[in-house]
């Protein structure tokens, strides 16, 4: 108990609910465990392995206790959990602070303490906690309180993730109710609308994250290509490739958790290198956890919200900066050094490292004005020279 590692950083995995929905069985979470170890995405940093909405069957037992669906898990949460810690990864669940989850399942309120028991004996790892059907009586901040309390004093360190939507001004109370991260936003879709819609919606909130608890933007759409078998998420070919890296770069440089909702198992090579981006990774994964600051290139009435740099001070001393074009023209977008603390009496410079190229840019003086295709985004390590 108390790994004093859990939650520290920005957690790394994979859902089910973005491409399968309801559609989930032990065997297709095998495989997906199976792909994590054989195609590189345990060794990227990539560990948890999370079962989303309807695993269990409609009723609880006379107990009182949730009950996996014998059709679609026949052998048992418990067994599941052991293949997955057997390739060297970690097991999510999920469960909800209302009556019932979003898809009608049973919910854990009324019975937080007995669920977080049990998902200790079956060896869960994570638990995403959603926020339907809460009764109209009752704070969720409450509720959260009351299932961070629960798997605090479980006998288990498990993960929680506190998935509200953004909803009761949450990044003001969610670090005190004991989650590791939280959902700042609605759903995602797999468009580029929704993308930028959700990114756009966190650049005054950059502060609200850091080591323990992270700022959740929701489960990644990369690689989906409209794969999804739910009309809501997305069915109409999803998103470009430029637009799936410039997603993955904005939820890596604003801290968020990295869950893939693709399905892996069909991932192409393109894909694969974009969530497996080791220098992208690495600012994601930045021991200090902490959030951007939010600067806007000249002339403000050109670019407007739709383009705009963000910078993160790593704990090595680097600068990682990312150079964001959300509109659908192509930009040139100047930094100005004076921007980030660097003025010419320094006597500084930055030399630049190109992190989805992989390669160094050179060293430049007072400013870095790139232009970035529409969609498109630069994203580079700067270091002090």
């Amino acid at each position: 108990m108390s790994n004093p590692n859990m939650g520290f950083l920005p957690p790394l995995g994979w859902n089910s609910w973005n491409t399968f929905t309801w559609d989930i069985n032990e065997e297709l979470i095998r495989q997906v465990a199976d792909v994590f170890v054989e195609q590189g995405y345990k060794d990227a940093g990539y560990e948890y392995i999370v079962i989303d909405d309807c695993w269990s069957l409609r009723e609880r037992d006379e107990q009182g206790r949730l009950v996996p669906d014998p059709a679609k898990f026949p052998s048992g949460m418990k067994a599941l959990a052991d293949y997955i810690h057997s390739k060297g990864l970690k097991f999510g669940m999920y469960s909800c602070a209302g009556t019932h989850t979003c898809a009608g399942y049973p919910g854990s309120f009324e019975h937080e303490f007995q669920d977080a028991k049990q998902f200790a004996e079956w060896e869960v790892d994570y638990l995403k906690y959603d926020y339907c059907f809460k009764p109209r009586s009752m704070e969720g901040e409450l509720l959260y309180r009351r299932m961070g309390l629960a798997l605090k004093n479980c006998g288990r360190d498990i993960l929680f993730s506190a998935c509200n939507w953004g909803q009761d001004e949450v990044h003001g109370w969610i670090r005190s109710a004991g989650a590791h991260m939280y959902r700042s936003t609605g759903d995602i879709q797999d468009n580029w609308e929704s993308i930028k819609r959700l990114a756009i919606s966190q650049l005054d909130k950059a502060a609200y994250t850091g080591n323990y608890c992270h700022n959740d933007m929701d489960m990644l759409v990369v690689g989906m290509h409209g794969g999804s078998n739910n009309d809501f998420i997305g069915t109409v070919g999803g998103c470009t490739d430029v637009q799936y890296k410039t997603h993955f770069s904005l939820w890596s440089m604003m801290g968020s958790p990295l869950m893939i909702g693709c399905d892996i198992r069909k991932a192409n090579d393109t894909i694969k290198d974009i969530l497996q981006n080791k220098d992208i990774l690495a600012i994601n994964q930045d021991r200090e956890a902490r959030g951007v600051y939010v600067l806007h290139p000249e002339p403000h009435w050109f670019h407007g919200q739709e383009c705009y740099m963000l910078v993160k001070v790593l704990a090595d001393g680097d600068l990682a900066i990312g150079f964001f074009n959300l509109s659908d023209s192509k930009r040139e977008l100047p930094l100005m050094f004076w921007d980030l603390g660097l003025s010419i009496g320094s006597g500084k410079k930055l030399s630049l490292y190109d992190c989805w190229e992989h390669k160094d840019l050179g060293v430049f003086t007072e400013r870095f004005a790139p232009t970035v295709d529409a969609h498109d985004c630069l994203v580079v390590r700067g270091k002090l020279v």
